[in-house]
C-alpha cells in the first residue's frame, strides 16, 4: 500500500517514517510543516536532513487547509494518509479524498489537544497511551479504531514516556493501516483537553504546591521545555521528606532544597540563565546560599 505520512517536523512519533518503510509498506512521500527552523531550532533542522535523506517532500504547510497542502494531497497517488502530531486541523476537501488515520498519544478522548503526554505527566495519570483516530473537523474528535495503553511510572519524564510510545505509535498505525479495524465513536464522559504549554505552566511556585506536584511538572518538561523557578531552569528534580519554609532555597551538604507548601524538591539538575547545566553540588559551590 502507497502511505502519504504528514506530521510536524520535530514530531515525537517522526519514528513513523522508519516503521512505516520496515513494515513494509510504500512510503512514496512526506508532507511535513516546518516549525521554528527559520529561529535556530537544531532538532527541527535535523529532522529536516532526516527527512531528505529518506527521500520526502518537505513543504511549509502553516496551515492544514492551506491550498498549498490541499494541492499536494490531492495530486498525490497515496491509498492511505497518515497523520501524526500534524498540529494542525485538517479539513474538506481533504478529509473526504482520502483514507486518513491521525496518531495520537493519548487515551482518547482523555487528552485531546497539543501537550498530551505533558498534561498525562502533570496529572499524576497512572498510564497512557496512543490511539489511532480518523481526523475529523474537531481537534482530535475523531473516532477511533486501535488503542494501546502505556504505565507512566513514578521516574517518567516527557523523552522517558515518549521514547516508549514512539515504537507504540508507529506499530499500532502499520497495523491500523493493514487490519482497517472498525471505528468506533470517542464517548464525550472522560474527555479532557491538553491546552499548549504555556510560560505559567513552566513555573514553579512552591508557595503554593507542594514538592510532588512540583516534581510531576519537572519531569513533565524534561527535557523540551524546561520548568522554572525564577530565572532558573530546572531540569531534574525529587521531592523528598525535609522541613523548610515554603519558597526557601537553601543548601545542605552539597545538595540544593527547595522547601514547598508540603515537603521539599530536591534540585538535582539546574541550568542559570545564560549557563550549562549543572548538577546542585556544582551550582552550590558557585552560589552563596544559606542552610
Amino acid at each position: 500500500m502507497d502511505v502519504l505520512l504528514i506530521h510536524v517536523l520535530n514530531s515525537l512519533l517522526y519514528a513513523s517514517v522508519l516503521f512505516l518503510i520496515a513494515g513494509g509498506l510504500s512510503l512514496i512521500y512526506g508532507v511535513m510543516r516546518i516549525v521554528n527552523l527559520a529561529h535556530g531550532n537544531l532538532y527541527a533542522f535535523g529532522a529536516y536532513v532526516s527527512a531528505w535523506v529518506v527521500g520526502l517532500l518537505v513543504a511549509r504547510t502553516p496551515e492544514g487547509g492551506s491550498p498549498s497542502i490541499v494541492l499536494l494531497l490531492l495530486l498525490l497517488p497515496a491509498g492511505a494518509v497518515a497523520a501524526a502530531a500534524f498540529g494542525a486541523l485538517l479539513k474538506e476537501p481533504l478529509l473526504s479524498e482520502h483514507f486518513m488515520l491521525n496518531v495520537h498519544p493519548s487515551l482518547l478522548p482523555r487528552w485531546r489537544g497539543a501537550a498530551p503526554i505533558e498534561r498525562a505527566i502533570m496529572t499524576g495519570d497512572e498510564e497512557t497511551g496512543v490511539a489511532i483516530m480518523r481526523p475529523t473537523a474537531g481537534f482530535d474528535e475523531g473516532p477511533v479504531c486501535a488503542v494501546d495503553h502505556e504505565p507512566i511510572t513514578p521516574q517518567d519524564d516527557y523523552g522517558t514516556l515518549s521514547a516508549r510510545l514512539e515504537p507504540l505509535g508507529a506499530d499500532l498505525l502499520i497495523r491500523a493501516l493493514e487490519e482497517r479495524p472498525p471505528f468506533v465513536e470517542q464517548p464525550a464522559e472522560g474527555a479532557t483537553y491538553a491546552e499548549k504549554i504555556g510560560p505559567d505552566d513552566r513555573r514553579l511556585d512552591p508557595v503554593a504546591r507542594p514538592a510532588v506536584e512540583l516534581d510531576r511538572v519537572v519531569r513533565a518538561l524534561h527535557p523540551h521545555i524546561g520548568a522554572r523557578l525564577d530565572d532558573l531552569r530546572v531540569r531534574r528534580a525529587r521531592p523528598v521528606d525535609e522541613e523548610l519554609p515554603a519558597g526557601r532555597l537553601a543548601a545542605a551538604d552539597g545538595r540544593l532544597l527547595l522547601g514547598c507548601a508540603a515537603g521539599a524538591l530536591e534540585l538535582l539538575e539546574v541550568q542559570p540563565p545564560g549557563g550549562r547545566p549543572m548538577d546542585a553540588a556544582a551550582y552550590v559551590r558557585g552560589h552563596r546560599l544559606t542552610g
